[in-house]
């Protein structure tokens, strides 16, 4: 039995880290090969002819809470980007700010800019009031911290000519302005890797709240305990029957903590949000939704059971250290836990000291996953969410 354990958390693990991506790899090459021999049969020699007609309306919501220190610039960025002017407006809904950030976004004279202000009921309460009275057929959602670049907006737009595509994850890139390096971009690159090739097969299994857009038409307004929306919309998108996809070239900055207790809490609620989702997205869930129901469990689903099958194997592990395998499984198991630890401790100098942080934060990031659990059993995180400390600039 303890081997059955043992071998089941280790493949589980296996795949939703490795084999899957792998898997995404490789329909994609299948994919292409089928493509290819469809054009060539067709006979088609002819470029895709471009769009014409006007740029759909587009919305850019913001929800912003105690955002004084960053709304002027979230609005000077927003205000500059590459977008004809006369179809753009930016919609600020503050949830019971008392820092100012009303009174300055009041102060900005653009005829583009408004401002939705109400008591503080959470980010979930924002989109339910802002989104139904943007103007745009296309709204696109950012957070304050977020500085988007020029041409982003019409790379997320330009998805939407296709009728079957109903939301568009765009890039956030991390940055950190005191530390050359940082845990989490390795991490990062990874998972923007696996959504560039969900987006492929048109179902991301979740956008970044940083950037991305949706046809307005397709929300569905979230209930007030709502705490991942980023993750919930897109999905019910999904199970509406269209696609969600991935456009890497619609890029926006956000800059990181370093308050690492915070970052932990975040990731934590972030967790609690997710196992609270599984009620709100049931139909991808069942097999018969197909491959959006393959990407939700091998992408999502196991990666938080991680924890548990980690805890799973190396229990497994240490009731089987009568064979010579099992000790090199188990003694291997013990390297990496110490690796993270000498992560944690920042004692390595190099490439050793850029391993030992990615495994740290490897292991921190499985801990907080846990940590949204036992909060998600007990009902006790709040929708709310407060601002992430950052570096002054």
């Amino acid at each position: 039995m303890a081997e059955l354990v043992f071998w089941c958390a280790a493949v589980l693990l296996v795949h939703t880290y490795f084999f899957y991506p792998l898997v995404l790899f490789a329909m994609d090459g299948v994919a292409q090969v089928v493509h290819n021999l469809r054009y060539m049969r067709s006979g088609a020699n002819q470029r895709r002819a471009e769009p014409v007609g006007l740029a759909p309306r587009v919305s850019l919501v913001v929800a912003a809470y105690n955002e004084a220190s960053c709304i002027q610039q979230k609005l000077g960025n927003s205000l500059a980007l590459n977008y004809p002017a006369e179809r753009f407006e930016v919609l600020i809904g503050s949830d019971g700010s008392s820092d100012g950030t009303d009174e300055l976004v009041m102060a900005c004279t653009d005829e583009r800019v408004r401002l939705s202000a109400a008591a503080r009921g959470g980010k979930t309460s924002v989109l339910n009031r802002c989104i139904p009275m943007a103007g745009g057929d296309i709204v696109v959602l950012s957070d304050a911290n977020t500085m988007i670049e020029p041409e982003a907006i019409r790379r997320l737009v330009r998805h939407f000519e296709d009728p079957e595509v109903g939301a568009v994850c765009g890039q956030l890139r991390l940055y950190n302005p005191t530390k050359a390096e940082y845990e989490e971009s390795t991490y990062w690159t990874y998972e923007s890797l696996i959504k560039f090739y969900e987006g492929k097969r048109g179902a991301v299994m979740g956008a970044n709240g940083g950037l991305y857009a949706i046809r307005r038409s397709l929300f569905q307004p979230l209930p007030a305990s709502t705490i991942v929306d980023d993750f919930v919309i897109p999905l019910r998108i999904l199970e509406q029957g269209y696609k969600v996809v991935y456009e890497p070239e619609a890029v926006a900055h956000e800059e990181t903590t370093e308050d690492y207790d915070k970052e932990f809490g975040r990731r934590a609620r972030i967790a609690a949000g997710n196992f609270q989702s599984l009620r709100m997205v049931p139909r991808l869930l069942s097999p018969l939704a197909g491959f959006p129901a393959f990407a939700f469990w091998s992408h999502k689903l196991l990666r938080w059971c991680a924890p548990a099958l980690m805890a799973l194997a190396f229990v497994a592990n240490l009731l089987l250290v009568n064979s010579i395998f099992y000790r090199f499984t188990l003694m291997g198991q013990v390297l990496f836990y110490a690796l993270a630890l000498l992560g944690k401790t920042g004692a390595l100098k190099g490439t050793a000291r850029r391993v030992a942080s990615v495994a740290y934060y490897f292991v921190t990031m499985n801990l907080a996953i846990a940590v949204g659990f036992w909060r998600f059993l007990r009902n006790s995180q709040r929708a709310a969410w407060d601002r992430t400390a950052r570096v002054s600039s």
